[in-house]
């Protein structure tokens, strides 16, 4: 009987919340989490064989020091192709700030389209970078359908000590966009509301991020909470509709201790196809410290031809990808944490139509916002059919007692009974 009323008393409790688990709570995540199933891809030193990529998938690879290595992409004349290329240092090695990747994509006669490069910063903590390589459909350059080539490379400055960390794990993410059903304007956009609005006020809710793009954790307008440990990267994506204009902030707790550590934590922004919008770091004296990403422009397909870096990236519907990272130093000056950290996220601007593209983005789904990704940013979830189901246990959490009662004892019932037909089954006849 004790054991059916204790049944009952957790049958009856109030659900678990849902909406802010605490970031201690539970194991904590390990180092970068690639993309489930991602299939491997060698790269080469020459483009006569080099393996090729499929916008459908994103790829594990890993880059060696002094690395040059070549990948191959097939492309139609009229998509503009990306290729994300992160690269994750271990998490032991010593790293200088201009340590890093660059890449370029290239046409079949070695011309380059275009070329980035990410470099690890002022944090001198290692943590994964981000570069994208681009072929812009209509540009002067590298234009026509065929063979083009993704070319990855390693920066290391002369004793940096990132020698003897070995090769650098890669995620490579290509994606291609079709051209528009029909022509627009072709010039950037002329005014929009560059001020820096006031920060988002409210109780912090609980919510730690993911440890990659793939696992990144939905947020949306509001005031988030995570606690780090020094060296900890996590990731957090928040959709944007067309024009949608996002501002974030990230602020750092005060923590005893004396001393200065320059980029303690670090806050970077990519667009969906993972390309580089702005990121800004902060330095630590033990005071409690915030930093805000730049004023950004409404998500508009013009923008792609505006001048400014950062305008020219918030060129589409998607998941914009917020990444905190603290840096490893922090452990020397002011221990091991967890240090609090407060990611402040706006939305503003009105939702609009987008253009019509002639064909579908690959992967599928890439610069689209649904209504699960909108309930996802304000529950948690990830927008998945397993966050619809535990949405729908928490809605049959909120059923009357009463019927809850009757739910209860009626399983207990039919329990028993099958329990006593068993037993009867099995009792020995006289």
């Amino acid at each position: 009987m004790t054991s059916l009323l204790l049944a009952l008393s957790a049958a009856l409790a109030p659900p678990a919340p849902v909406l802010a688990l605490p970031a201690a709570a539970g194991p904590r995540p390990g180092p970068y989490t690639f993309a489930p199933g991602a299939p491997t891809v060698t790269g080469t030193k020459g483009t006569a064989d080099a393996g090729l990529l499929d916008p459908r998938h994103t790829y594990r690879s890993s880059l060696p020091r002094d690395g040059r290595l070549y990948y191959r992409l097939r492309l139609a004349a009229t998509d503009t192709a990306y290729a994300a290329v992160t690269a994750v240092p271990p998490a032991d090695a010593t790293v200088s700030a201009t340590d890093g990747i660059r890449v370029s994509l290239r046409d079949a006669n070695g011309s380059s389209c275009s070329y980035a490069s990410a470099r690890i910063g002022a944090g001198l903590s290692p943590r994964p970078v981000t570069a994208l390589a681009q072929r812009e459909a209509g540009k002067a350059l590298c234009q026509g359908a065929g063979t083009y080539y993704l070319l990855v490379e390693r920066l290391d400055a002369e004793g940096s000590g990132a020698a003897g960390s070995g090769p650098w794990d890669l995620e490579i993410t290509p994606a291609t966009e079709p051209r528009l059903a029909a022509a627009g304007p072709t010039t950037g956009p002329r005014t929009w509301d560059s001020a820096t609005p006031e920060p988002v006020t409210g109780t912090p809710r609980d919510r730690s991020g993911g440890t990659g793009f793939a696992t990144a954790r939905p947020v949306g307008q509001g005031v988030w909470r995570t606690r780090l440990v020094p060296g900890e990267t996590r990731f957090y994506k928040v959709p944007l509709d067309w024009g949608r204009q996002l501002h974030a902030s990230a602020g750092l707790d005060g923590a005893p201790g004396h001393g200065y550590v320059g980029g303690a934590l670090n806050l970077s922004l990519y667009n969906p196809v993972r390309g580089y919008v702005d990121d800004v770091s902060l330095g630590y004296t033990g005071a409690p410290r915030s930093a805000a990403l730049a004023p950004l422009p409404p998500v508009e397909y013009t923008n792609r031809y505006a001048i400014p870096a950062g305008v020219t990236s918030v060129r589409f519907a998607g998941a914009y990808y917020l990444v905190l990272h603290l840096s490893a130093h922090l452990a020397g000056t002011f221990g091991q944490g967890p240090f609090e950290v407060t990611l402040r996220v706006r939305v503003d601007g009105q939702q609009q139509a987008g253009p019509g593209y002639a064909g579908r983005p690959e992967p599928a789904g890439v610069l689209t916002v649904t209504d699960g990704d909108r309930r996802a940013a304000l529950s948690g979830g990830t927008g998945d059919g397993a966050d619809e189901r535990v949405m729908r246990l928490v809605a049959v959490g909120g059923i009357g007692t009463g019927t809850a009662l009757l739910l209860v004892l009626g399983g207990w019932t039919v329990a028993a009974r099958r329990a006593h037909t068993r037993a009867s089954a099995q009792k020995p006849t006289a």
